[in-house]
């Protein structure tokens, strides 16, 4: 037997616990064929890593590449630090425009600017009357100038009341142009759906981007529906991305709830939402699959939505509220879990945390097991007696640490110390022997996994403060974290997160052991070269291996 490819003198983490380190790797067929065997193997190409460290490939399991791509298309934010800069940015995307083509921008945190929301009329200005439409990085809020409501309020009456959202007001009544949670609806119902070409464009450069910081699989968390979808066809463009060979990372996209329908046949079956033709979770290759099904409870930490079971720090009476009535979000979750789609449910606050346990529980103990992990997407905010629930019940959850390294002190000062020490847990996830995943949020936040890692490890807010120490994890847990960690995660443990026979040949070169180095030190290590299915699809210009 010939094999495809084999890889020498490396340093391999395989994140095997049965053979943790090794220095040659046999693959054929885009898997590994073999780990450090004893006798030579054949191949058609050899390449010698010089030393290098090896490790498999990073999998996001919380990410948004369509929002991501198309930021990468809008007009940018990310940098803004006051108003004027923003007001700067927006003129400066006019000037490109013809008359009533509207600014779309992205990428804007409030929390960067202090809080300071852009004002409706400044940026009428800058725009020079042009509406203008500009995302927050939180995804859970938008802010538009008075041009944008204007076109809006010619379809829909501004002062109804939003199910689960706010139009936001001056003391005058007046609507400022921010858009809260389900009144974002308001613009999308305009400016959606985008073509599936745009869509496909957007995957093209994100997944071509994710290919440098060494991500290998993804999983979109929220497609097709809701505030979050971009179109009703949107799994569409990731086949057609896919046969294009647009997508370029292994993806495992969530359908939001909304996209499912009230599912008809005998009357033996039983009832549930889903997809027509019985279409359920689980559907896919190793390439492209269907994930479980997204599901909003509650809001954004960083609008204050969160649904909290106490009040935030200086904000009397305010402590978040659920997106939809707790009785239909019991109901809609079940009777898609009990149509064959495992619950991912957003809960940041930790009275929504109560209600997701309380319905993934009641899932598990009705209908039994999924084909995939049940979820708690984030935890902002999670009580140590509802991890011993989420452990004991095989939940996974899915925080987000990254957020502590760019929102940590506005979160701090939001929650307080007490719930400070309840954010985004890691080191409480692990002791309770349950499943810790790596994931980024993005574009909410920073998802190169090498600088989400240091996070894992640091957690230290922009002014260096410690966000909840106890929670400190190892940069070899962190490792574990973004590879066997979202592996068993996603329910794919038997392909993928260990360099071990059978399992796909993706992984990373990198130019230094991040478990190795000062914590303060791994983001500072560089991807020189990423491999999919055995296949080297990114190679940094400094990546010059021996090759036969």
């Amino acid at each position: 037997m010939l094999a495809d490819l084999t890889i020498t003198n490396a340093h391999v983490l395989t994140q095997d616990p049965t053979h943790p380190g090794a220095r040659t790797l046999v693959i054929h067929g885009g898997r590994i064929l073999a780990v450090d065997p004893g006798q030579d193997i054949p191949s058609r190409q050899v390449l010698d890593a010089g030393g290098l460290t090896v490790v498999p490939g990073f999998n996001d399991v919380h990410s948004h590449s369509v929002w991501f791509g198309l930021g990468l298309m809008e007009t940018a934010l990310g940098s803004a630090r006051s108003a004027a800069e923003v007001y700067d940015a927006v003129a400066r995307a006019a000037a490109e425009l013809g008359p009533g083509e509207w600014v779309i921008a992205s990428g804007f945190s409030p929390l960067l600017l202090e809080g300071v929301q852009p004002d409706r009329d400044s940026l009428d200005a800058a725009s020079g009357g042009r509406p203008v439409w500009i995302k927050h990085s939180s995804g859970h809020a938008c802010t538009l100038n008075g041009a944008a409501l204007a076109l809006i309020g010619r379809q829909t009456d501004l002062n109804e009341e939003v199910d689960g959202g706010i139009v936001v007001r001056d003391d005058a009544g007046k609507p400022t142009g921010l858009l809260e949670e389900n009144a974002m609806r308001l613009v999308q119902d305009l400016m959606l759906p985008y073509p599936l070409e745009t869509i496909e464009r957007a995957l093209d450069l994100a997944t071509a981007h994710y290919l440098t910081e060494g991500i290998t699989s993804v999983t979109d968390a929220g497609i097709a529906g809701g505030w979050i979808g971009h179109s009703p066809r949107e799994f569409a463009a990731y086949q057609s991305a896919r046969d294009k060979g647009l997508l370029r990372v292994r993806m495992q996209p969530m359908l939001v709830l909304d996209a499912l329908r009230q599912l008809s046949g005998h009357a033996d079956d039983p009832e549930g939402l889903g997809l027509e033709a019985g279409i359920r979770s689980g559907l896919g290759d190793d390439w492209l699959r269907l994930g479980p099904v997204k599901i909003f409870s509650d809001g954004s930490l960083l609008g204050s939505t969160a649904y909290m079971s106490e009040d935030y720090v200086g904000c009397v009476h305010n402590h978040g509220y659920l997106q939809m009535d707790a009785a239909q979000l019991r109901s809609s979750a079940l009777a898609a879990y009990r149509a064959g789609w495992p619950i991912a449910m957003h809960a940041i606050g930790d009275a929504a945390v109560d209600h997701a346990i309380g319905i993934i529980t009641e899932a598990q103990d009705t209908y039994g097991p999924n084909c995939s992990p049940n979820r708690i997407e984030h935890g902002g905010v999670v009580r140590p007696e509802q991890l011993d629930r989420i452990a004991a019940a095989g939940i996974v959850l899915v925080p987000q640490p990254h957020f502590i390294t760019e929102f940590g002190d506005g979160m701090a000062e939001l929650l307080g110390p007490e719930r400070t020490g309840w954010s985004y847990p890691a080191a409480s996830v692990l002791s309770r022997g349950a499943v810790l995943p790596g994931s980024s949020d993005r574009p909410v936040s920073n998802g190169r996994p090498l600088d989400v890692m240091q996070s894992f490890v640091e957690r230290l807010t922009p002014s260096g403060r410690t966000y909840g120490a106890a929670e400190r994890i190892s940069a070899r847990e962190a490792l574990a974290a973004y590879t066997t960690g979202s592996a068993a995660a996603t329910g794919t443990a038997g392909t993928k997160g260990q360099l071990s026979p059978g399992m796909l040949a993706d992984l990373v070169f990198l130019d230094q052991d991040p478990t190795a180095v000062e914590p303060h030190r791994i983001g500072a290590t560089v991807v020189l070269g990423t491999m999919v299915g055995g296949e080297l699809r990114f190679r940094h210009p400094d990546f010059q291996p021996a090759a036969d």
